[in-house]
Protein backbone atom coordinates (compact mmCIF):
# COMPACT_ATOMS: atom_id res chain seq x y z
CA UNK A 1 0.00 0.00 0.00
CA UNK A 2 2.79 2.72 0.69
CA UNK A 3 4.32 2.18 -2.77
CA UNK A 4 0.72 2.77 -4.45
CA UNK A 5 0.59 6.01 -2.19
CA UNK A 6 4.35 7.05 -3.16
CA UNK A 7 3.89 6.23 -6.68
CA UNK A 8 0.69 8.13 -7.19
CA UNK A 9 2.29 11.22 -4.93
CA UNK A 10 5.41 10.99 -7.32
CA UNK A 11 3.28 11.63 -9.99
CA UNK A 12 1.86 15.00 -8.89
CA UNK A 13 -1.42 16.54 -7.94
CA UNK A 14 -1.12 18.35 -11.74
CA UNK A 15 -1.38 16.08 -13.62
CA UNK A 16 -3.45 13.85 -12.03
CA UNK A 17 -5.96 16.53 -11.84
CA UNK A 18 -6.18 17.00 -15.68
CA UNK A 19 -6.45 13.03 -16.18
CA UNK A 20 -9.18 13.18 -13.63
CA UNK A 21 -10.69 16.15 -15.76
CA UNK A 22 -10.73 14.01 -19.31
CA UNK A 23 -11.57 11.04 -17.70
CA UNK A 24 -14.12 12.61 -15.35
CA UNK A 25 -15.66 14.24 -19.18
CA UNK A 26 -15.42 11.08 -20.95
CA UNK A 27 -17.43 9.18 -18.27
CA UNK A 28 -20.41 11.95 -17.59
CA UNK A 29 -20.89 12.04 -21.73
CA UNK A 30 -20.53 8.22 -22.57
CA UNK A 31 -21.75 6.64 -19.45
CA UNK A 32 -24.12 9.05 -17.41
CA UNK A 33 -25.33 6.58 -15.32
CA UNK A 34 -21.71 5.81 -13.96
CA UNK A 35 -20.92 9.32 -13.66
CA UNK A 36 -24.31 9.88 -11.37
CA UNK A 37 -22.85 7.16 -9.60
CA UNK A 38 -19.02 8.65 -9.05
CA UNK A 39 -20.48 11.51 -7.77
CA UNK A 40 -20.24 9.83 -4.43
CA UNK A 41 -16.49 10.87 -4.49
CA UNK A 42 -17.29 14.73 -5.29
CA UNK A 43 -19.90 15.00 -2.60
CA UNK A 44 -17.10 13.12 -0.41
CA UNK A 45 -14.51 15.65 -1.66
CA UNK A 46 -16.49 18.51 -0.98
CA UNK A 47 -17.66 17.21 2.64
CA UNK A 48 -13.91 16.63 3.67
CA UNK A 49 -13.28 20.80 2.35
CA UNK A 50 -16.38 21.83 4.38
CA UNK A 51 -15.42 20.46 7.27
CA UNK A 52 -11.69 21.59 7.79
CA UNK A 53 -12.17 25.09 6.15
CA UNK A 54 -13.33 26.83 9.39
CA UNK A 55 -10.62 24.93 11.91
CA UNK A 56 -7.93 26.21 9.04
CA UNK A 57 -9.20 29.99 8.90
CA UNK A 58 -9.31 29.97 12.51
CA UNK A 59 -5.76 27.97 13.58
CA UNK A 60 -3.79 29.82 10.84
CA UNK A 61 -5.19 33.45 12.07
CA UNK A 62 -4.75 32.46 15.79
CA UNK A 63 -1.29 31.12 14.60
CA UNK A 64 -0.40 34.85 12.57
CA UNK A 65 -1.78 36.81 15.40
CA UNK A 66 -0.43 35.00 18.43
CA UNK A 67 2.94 34.73 16.75
CA UNK A 68 3.40 38.57 15.93
CA UNK A 69 6.61 40.07 17.43
CA UNK A 70 5.92 42.96 18.79
CA UNK A 71 8.33 46.19 17.79
CA UNK A 72 9.70 44.29 14.62
CA UNK A 73 11.54 46.33 12.35
CA UNK A 74 10.03 49.33 10.81
CA UNK A 75 11.86 49.47 8.12
CA UNK A 76 9.57 46.59 6.28
CA UNK A 77 6.61 49.27 6.90
CA UNK A 78 6.53 50.30 3.34
CA UNK A 79 6.46 47.50 1.76
CA UNK A 80 3.96 45.85 4.09
CA UNK A 81 1.94 49.30 3.05
CA UNK A 82 2.89 47.97 -0.74
CA UNK A 83 1.78 44.22 -0.29
CA UNK A 84 -1.82 46.01 1.08
CA UNK A 85 -2.02 48.19 -1.59
CA UNK A 86 -1.11 45.82 -3.95
CA UNK A 87 -3.76 43.24 -2.54
CA UNK A 88 -6.29 45.57 -2.28
CA UNK A 89 -6.25 46.95 -5.94
CA UNK A 90 -6.21 43.37 -7.06
CA UNK A 91 -9.52 42.78 -5.24
CA UNK A 92 -10.98 45.78 -6.53
CA UNK A 93 -9.91 44.58 -10.40
CA UNK A 94 -11.35 41.41 -9.71
CA UNK A 95 -14.70 42.96 -8.17
CA UNK A 96 -14.90 45.36 -11.89
CA UNK A 97 -14.32 42.58 -14.31
CA UNK A 98 -17.12 40.54 -12.57
CA UNK A 99 -19.39 43.19 -13.37
CA UNK A 100 -17.83 43.59 -16.87
CA UNK A 101 -17.80 39.67 -17.60
CA UNK A 102 -20.22 38.32 -14.87
CA UNK A 103 -20.41 34.43 -15.11
CA UNK A 104 -22.85 32.06 -13.90
CA UNK A 105 -22.16 28.28 -12.83
CA UNK A 106 -24.15 25.00 -12.63
CA UNK A 107 -24.75 24.76 -8.61
CA UNK A 108 -27.51 22.78 -7.02
CA UNK A 109 -30.17 23.52 -4.58
CA UNK A 110 -30.58 27.42 -5.65
CA UNK A 111 -34.20 28.04 -4.71
CA UNK A 112 -33.78 28.48 -1.47
CA UNK A 113 -30.98 30.74 -1.37
CA UNK A 114 -32.43 33.50 -3.72
CA UNK A 115 -35.20 33.53 -1.17
CA UNK A 116 -32.44 34.28 1.37
CA UNK A 117 -30.81 36.62 -0.47
CA UNK A 118 -30.17 40.14 1.45
CA UNK A 119 -31.76 42.81 0.27
CA UNK A 120 -29.75 46.44 0.80
CA UNK A 121 -26.08 47.07 1.63
CA UNK A 122 -28.04 47.83 5.21
CA UNK A 123 -28.82 44.23 5.79
CA UNK A 124 -25.08 42.96 5.00
CA UNK A 125 -24.13 45.17 7.43
CA UNK A 126 -26.51 43.87 9.89
CA UNK A 127 -25.74 40.29 8.95
CA UNK A 128 -21.96 41.09 9.32
CA UNK A 129 -22.19 42.76 12.62
CA UNK A 130 -23.98 39.94 14.18
CA UNK A 131 -21.61 37.10 13.32
CA UNK A 132 -19.13 39.24 14.37
CA UNK A 133 -20.63 38.25 17.74
CA UNK A 134 -21.90 35.03 17.29
CA UNK A 135 -20.94 32.16 19.67
CA UNK A 136 -17.51 31.21 18.47
CA UNK A 137 -17.89 27.52 19.52
CA UNK A 138 -21.28 27.89 16.79
CA UNK A 139 -19.31 29.97 14.58
CA UNK A 140 -16.95 27.11 14.41
CA UNK A 141 -19.75 24.38 13.86
CA UNK A 142 -22.13 26.18 11.31
CA UNK A 143 -18.78 27.87 9.43
CA UNK A 144 -19.54 31.42 10.38
CA UNK A 145 -15.74 32.75 9.32
CA UNK A 146 -16.47 36.52 10.06
CA UNK A 147 -17.29 35.11 13.83
CA UNK A 148 -14.43 32.80 13.41
CA UNK A 149 -12.58 35.51 11.76
CA UNK A 150 -12.92 37.74 15.09
CA UNK A 151 -12.56 35.22 17.55
CA UNK A 152 -9.23 34.04 16.50
CA UNK A 153 -8.00 37.64 16.20
CA UNK A 154 -9.81 38.28 19.76
CA UNK A 155 -7.68 35.73 21.19
CA UNK A 156 -4.72 35.88 19.15
CA UNK A 157 -4.03 39.47 20.69
CA UNK A 158 -4.34 37.70 24.21
CA UNK A 159 -2.44 34.79 23.58
CA UNK A 160 0.90 37.17 22.30
CA UNK A 161 0.97 38.22 25.82
CA UNK A 162 1.71 34.54 27.07
CA UNK A 163 4.71 32.07 27.53
CA UNK A 164 6.69 31.47 24.42
CA UNK A 165 5.99 28.03 24.59
CA UNK A 166 2.19 28.35 24.62
CA UNK A 167 2.74 30.26 21.39
CA UNK A 168 4.85 27.90 19.88
CA UNK A 169 2.23 25.17 20.22
CA UNK A 170 -0.29 27.15 18.87
CA UNK A 171 2.00 27.25 15.87
CA UNK A 172 2.56 23.82 16.08
CA UNK A 173 -1.04 23.29 16.04
CA UNK A 174 -1.24 25.55 12.47
CA UNK A 175 1.25 23.09 11.21
CA UNK A 176 -0.63 20.26 12.23
CA UNK A 177 -3.90 21.34 10.60
CA UNK A 178 -2.16 22.60 7.61
CA UNK A 179 -1.08 18.86 7.15
CA UNK A 180 -4.33 17.96 7.37
CA UNK A 181 -5.44 19.99 4.37
CA UNK A 182 -2.12 19.03 2.35
CA UNK A 183 -3.64 14.99 2.57
CA UNK A 184 -7.38 16.50 1.49
CA UNK A 185 -6.34 18.09 -1.40
CA UNK A 186 -4.14 15.06 -2.60
CA UNK A 187 -7.73 13.60 -2.82
CA UNK A 188 -8.69 15.91 -5.00
CA UNK A 189 -8.16 14.26 -8.28
CA UNK A 190 -10.33 11.42 -6.79
CA UNK A 191 -13.08 13.99 -5.95
CA UNK A 192 -12.59 16.32 -8.94
CA UNK A 193 -13.19 12.85 -11.26
CA UNK A 194 -16.41 12.24 -9.51
CA UNK A 195 -17.41 16.43 -9.50
CA UNK A 196 -17.36 16.35 -13.63
CA UNK A 197 -18.47 13.35 -14.46
CA UNK A 198 -22.08 14.07 -12.65
CA UNK A 199 -22.04 17.25 -13.63
CA UNK A 200 -21.71 16.60 -17.30
CA UNK A 201 -23.83 13.66 -16.69
CA UNK A 202 -26.93 15.87 -15.26
CA UNK A 203 -26.07 19.35 -17.26
CA UNK A 204 -23.66 18.17 -20.44
CA UNK A 205 -20.72 19.52 -21.38
CA UNK A 206 -22.51 23.05 -21.38
CA UNK A 207 -21.53 23.27 -17.55
CA UNK A 208 -18.00 23.29 -18.43
CA UNK A 209 -18.04 26.26 -20.82
CA UNK A 210 -19.36 28.32 -17.89
CA UNK A 211 -15.75 27.23 -16.19
CA UNK A 212 -14.06 28.43 -19.62
CA UNK A 213 -15.31 31.95 -19.02
CA UNK A 214 -14.80 31.82 -15.18
CA UNK A 215 -11.17 30.54 -15.80
CA UNK A 216 -11.01 33.78 -18.94
CA UNK A 217 -11.76 36.28 -15.97
CA UNK A 218 -9.84 34.74 -13.10
CA UNK A 219 -6.20 34.86 -15.50
CA UNK A 220 -7.29 38.29 -17.09
CA UNK A 221 -7.84 40.26 -14.06
CA UNK A 222 -4.26 38.30 -13.11
CA UNK A 223 -2.87 39.45 -16.24
CA UNK A 224 -4.10 43.05 -15.77
CA UNK A 225 -3.27 43.41 -12.06
CA UNK A 226 0.77 41.85 -13.10
CA UNK A 227 1.23 43.90 -16.67
CA UNK A 228 -0.80 46.98 -15.91
CA UNK A 229 -1.50 48.11 -12.15
CA UNK A 230 1.74 46.62 -10.44
CA UNK A 231 3.76 48.75 -13.24
CA UNK A 232 2.08 52.22 -12.04
CA UNK A 233 2.65 51.33 -8.53
CA UNK A 234 6.40 50.17 -8.98
CA UNK A 235 7.04 53.71 -10.86
CA UNK A 236 4.96 55.39 -7.93
CA UNK A 237 7.97 54.10 -5.98
CA UNK A 238 10.50 54.59 -8.20
CA UNK A 239 9.90 57.19 -10.67
CA UNK A 240 12.38 54.65 -13.43
CA UNK A 241 10.50 52.40 -16.02
CA UNK A 242 8.84 49.28 -13.91
CA UNK A 243 8.96 46.83 -17.07
CA UNK A 244 12.38 45.30 -16.67
CA UNK A 245 12.13 45.04 -13.26
CA UNK A 246 8.04 43.60 -13.79
CA UNK A 247 9.47 41.17 -16.61
CA UNK A 248 12.83 39.94 -14.26
CA UNK A 249 10.62 39.04 -11.93
CA UNK A 250 8.12 37.24 -13.49
CA UNK A 251 10.72 35.68 -15.60
CA UNK A 252 12.65 34.06 -12.61
CA UNK A 253 10.31 33.90 -9.74
CA UNK A 254 6.78 33.86 -11.71
CA UNK A 255 7.76 31.10 -14.08
CA UNK A 256 8.98 28.45 -10.87
CA UNK A 257 6.08 29.53 -8.70
CA UNK A 258 3.13 28.74 -11.48
CA UNK A 259 5.08 25.20 -11.55
CA UNK A 260 5.60 24.84 -7.55
CA UNK A 261 2.07 26.24 -6.92
CA UNK A 262 3.75 27.19 -3.77
CA UNK A 263 4.97 30.90 -2.86
CA UNK A 264 6.27 29.28 0.60
CA UNK A 265 7.98 26.74 -1.55
CA UNK A 266 9.26 29.51 -4.08
CA UNK A 267 11.08 31.68 -1.21
CA UNK A 268 14.38 30.10 -2.01
CA UNK A 269 14.03 31.40 -5.63
CA UNK A 270 13.20 35.10 -4.05
CA UNK A 271 15.78 35.47 -1.99
CA UNK A 272 18.42 34.27 -4.32
CA UNK A 273 16.25 36.78 -7.06
CA UNK A 274 16.77 40.01 -4.18
CA UNK A 275 20.12 39.11 -4.05
CA UNK A 276 20.96 38.96 -7.89
CA UNK A 277 19.31 42.91 -7.86
CA UNK A 278 21.74 43.63 -5.10
CA UNK A 279 18.92 44.12 -2.57
CA UNK A 280 19.64 45.05 1.24
CA UNK A 281 19.38 41.84 2.68
CA UNK A 282 18.41 43.21 6.33
CA UNK A 283 15.34 44.11 4.29
CA UNK A 284 14.39 41.05 1.84
CA UNK A 285 15.56 38.43 4.61
CA UNK A 286 12.32 39.76 6.54
CA UNK A 287 9.90 40.78 3.38
CA UNK A 288 10.34 37.73 1.62
CA UNK A 289 8.68 35.36 3.84
CA UNK A 290 6.29 38.07 5.43
CA UNK A 291 5.16 38.18 1.43
CA UNK A 292 5.01 34.68 0.83
CA UNK A 293 2.16 34.72 3.66
CA UNK A 294 0.11 37.80 3.31
CA UNK A 295 0.94 39.37 -0.28
CA UNK A 296 -1.65 37.60 -1.93
CA UNK A 297 -2.90 39.77 -5.16
CA UNK A 298 -3.88 36.36 -6.98
CA UNK A 299 -5.62 35.09 -3.93
CA UNK A 300 -7.63 38.43 -3.67
CA UNK A 301 -8.51 37.66 -7.09
CA UNK A 302 -9.62 34.35 -6.83
CA UNK A 303 -11.74 34.98 -3.54
CA UNK A 304 -13.48 37.88 -5.03
CA UNK A 305 -14.38 36.83 -8.67
CA UNK A 306 -16.09 33.01 -7.85
CA UNK A 307 -17.82 34.86 -4.86
CA UNK A 308 -19.52 37.64 -7.89
CA UNK A 309 -19.63 34.40 -9.59
CA UNK A 310 -21.88 32.69 -7.04
CA UNK A 311 -23.94 36.01 -6.37
CA UNK A 312 -24.40 36.39 -10.57
CA UNK A 313 -25.75 32.39 -10.23
CA UNK A 314 -27.88 32.74 -7.41
CA UNK A 315 -29.64 36.45 -8.86
CA UNK A 316 -28.14 38.28 -5.91
CA UNK A 317 -28.57 42.01 -6.86
CA UNK A 318 -24.71 43.29 -5.82
CA UNK A 319 -25.01 46.98 -5.04
CA UNK A 320 -21.69 49.85 -5.22
CA UNK A 321 -21.51 49.52 -1.16
CA UNK A 322 -21.62 45.77 -0.96
CA UNK A 323 -19.40 45.28 -3.89
CA UNK A 324 -16.75 47.59 -2.44
CA UNK A 325 -17.14 45.55 1.12
CA UNK A 326 -16.31 42.22 -0.89
CA UNK A 327 -13.75 43.63 -2.08
CA UNK A 328 -11.76 44.97 1.65
CA UNK A 329 -13.02 41.33 2.79
CA UNK A 330 -11.68 39.59 0.30
CA UNK A 331 -8.27 41.91 0.52
CA UNK A 332 -8.38 41.03 4.12
CA UNK A 333 -8.75 37.04 3.13
CA UNK A 334 -6.67 36.74 0.99
CA UNK A 335 -4.17 37.82 3.44
CA UNK A 336 -4.78 34.97 5.63
CA UNK A 337 -4.80 32.62 2.93
CA UNK A 338 -3.22 28.99 3.40
CA UNK A 339 0.24 28.28 1.95
CA UNK A 340 -0.31 25.45 0.69
CA UNK A 341 -2.00 24.98 -3.20
CA UNK A 342 -5.38 26.26 -3.43
CA UNK A 343 -5.55 27.36 -0.15
CA UNK A 344 -7.41 30.64 -1.27
CA UNK A 345 -10.44 28.61 -2.33
CA UNK A 346 -11.03 27.48 1.47
CA UNK A 347 -12.00 31.35 2.08
CA UNK A 348 -14.54 31.63 -0.60
CA UNK A 349 -17.45 30.81 1.67
CA UNK A 350 -16.41 33.68 4.29
CA UNK A 351 -16.94 36.34 1.25
CA UNK A 352 -20.17 34.41 0.84
CA UNK A 353 -21.38 34.96 4.05
CA UNK A 354 -21.53 38.61 3.08
CA UNK A 355 -24.08 37.70 0.71
CA UNK A 356 -26.09 34.94 2.96
CA UNK A 357 -24.84 31.95 0.61
CA UNK A 358 -25.00 28.72 2.79
CA UNK A 359 -22.07 27.08 3.08
CA UNK A 360 -23.38 24.06 1.12
CA UNK A 361 -23.45 26.63 -1.98
CA UNK A 362 -20.13 28.21 -0.64
CA UNK A 363 -18.37 24.64 -1.21
CA UNK A 364 -20.01 23.51 -4.38
CA UNK A 365 -17.85 27.02 -5.57
CA UNK A 366 -15.06 25.72 -3.68
CA UNK A 367 -15.41 22.59 -5.80
CA UNK A 368 -15.15 24.53 -8.86
CA UNK A 369 -12.46 26.21 -7.91
CA UNK A 370 -10.75 22.72 -7.32
CA UNK A 371 -11.71 21.69 -11.26
CA UNK A 372 -10.17 24.93 -12.84
CA UNK A 373 -7.31 25.08 -10.48
CA UNK A 374 -4.85 23.49 -12.27
CA UNK A 375 -4.55 27.21 -14.46
CA UNK A 376 -6.07 29.45 -12.14
CA UNK A 377 -3.76 28.04 -8.69
CA UNK A 378 -0.48 28.49 -10.63
CA UNK A 379 -1.55 31.47 -12.21
CA UNK A 380 -2.40 32.85 -8.76
CA UNK A 381 1.00 31.70 -7.29
CA UNK A 382 2.91 32.85 -9.67
CA UNK A 383 1.52 36.56 -9.53
CA UNK A 384 1.77 36.04 -5.69
CA UNK A 385 5.18 35.18 -5.57
CA UNK A 386 6.72 37.59 -8.13
CA UNK A 387 5.55 40.55 -6.55
CA UNK A 388 6.62 39.54 -3.21
CA UNK A 389 10.44 40.71 -4.90
CA UNK A 390 8.80 43.41 -7.30
CA UNK A 391 7.73 45.25 -4.17
CA UNK A 392 10.50 44.86 -1.82
CA UNK A 393 12.79 46.06 -4.46
CA UNK A 394 10.49 48.80 -5.70
CA UNK A 395 10.63 50.17 -1.79
CA UNK A 396 14.51 49.25 -1.43
CA UNK A 397 16.11 52.66 -1.41
CA UNK A 398 19.19 50.73 -2.69
CA UNK A 399 17.66 49.72 -5.84
CA UNK A 400 15.53 52.68 -6.25
CA UNK A 401 18.78 54.93 -6.50
CA UNK A 402 20.46 52.47 -9.16
CA UNK A 403 21.36 53.64 -12.32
Amino acid sequence: MRSIVDAYLKVGLVPMIVLALIVGTLIGVFAPAAGLSLGILGSIFVGALKAVAPVLVFVLVLAAVSGHKVGSDVRIKPIFVLYLIGTFSAALVAVGASFLFPTELALANMQAVEQAAPQSLREVLTNLLMNLVANPVKSLAEANYMGILTWAVLIGLALRHVAETTRQVVADLGTAVTSVVKWIIALAPFGILGLVASTVAETGVEALVGYARLLLVLVGSMLFIALVVNPIIVFAMTRKNPYPLVFTCLRESGVTAFFTRSSAANIPVNMNLARKLGLSEDTYSMTIPLGAAINMAGAAITINVLTLAAAHTLGIEVSFGSALLLAIVGSLSACGASGVAGGSLLLIPLACSLFNIPNDIAMQVVAIGFIIGVIQDSAETALNSSTDVLFTAAADPKFAHKG
